[in-house]
This record gives C-alpha cells, structure tokens and sequence, in this order.
C-alpha cells in the first residue's frame, strides 16, 4: 500500500517509533545488492530516514560511490504480519550537528545512546516513496 512519507497515518508512524531493527539496501558498483542490518530513525516532517554508522562501512562506501546525486536506497522493517518501506536518495553527512542530532533520535527510538565514535558518520535518506501494512 502506497503512503506519503511526508503525512504517513498514525499506525504507520508509531511502528516506526518502535523497538524494530531494520534492512538497509545500497548497491554494489556492478549493481548486486547489498543489504544490511541497521537501526533507522523516520522524520516525515523533514521527510528524511537516517541511519548512523561508520565512516568506513561498505554502505557508506557504496553511497558515496554513487556521487553528488546521491544512491537510491530503500530501508525495511517487518515484525510479524507488519512491514514498511522507504525509498529514497542518500547522501553521507559528517557534519557534527547532523550526526549528534541522528545519535539522539537513534537513542529516542531504541532506548539506548551509542558509544562515543569520532568516525560516525550519518546515512540521510531524502524520502520518495513509502509502503506497507502497520
């Protein structure tokens, strides 16, 4: 089922705030692929998804190989019957408040603040699509 990632109905919105682990899937250079455990936060109202990670990482790798323009990815959750989807065009972010701002929202949604890492780095998904069955 289509949903506007902007305006998403409040059972759509609330299972995105819960304890669930997501899937992000970037793309290899020859196409395949790649999909990764991952923990997402979901802000329609800035109409970004954003996943805190290494700098050193393969999906950072496979972001930034993809140039300016950013790589189509899409992030996934699913609990039981339940899943959702969204799609967009990522882009690295190192700047300290971008990265200090996607730790607090992580903290918010899983309960806990990750260690101090000097090489964090956020994954900022510009959101096109959403689907799924909250």
């Amino acid at each position: 089922m289509a949903i506007d990632p902007r305006d998403p109905d409040p059972a759509y919105l609330a299972f995105w705030q819960e304890y669930v682990m997501s899937t992000l899937t970037t793309h290899r250079p020859d196409g395949t692929p790649h999909v990764v455990p991952v923990g997402v936060t979901y802000d329609p109202g800035a109409g970004l998804a954003r996943v805190i990670t290494n700098k050193a990482s393969r999906k950072v790798a496979h972001v930034l190989a993809a140039g300016p323009e950013g790589a189509r990815v899409a992030v996934c959750q699913v609990d039981k019957g339940r899943w959702a989807t969204l799609e967009g065009v990522a882009r690295v972010s190192t700047d300290p408040e971008a990265v200090a701002d996607a730790v607090r929202r992580y903290a918010e949604r899983y309960g806990r603040t990750p260690a101090p890492n000097p090489d964090r780095v956020v994954v900022e998904i510009t959101l096109t699509r959403a689907m799924g069955r909250a």
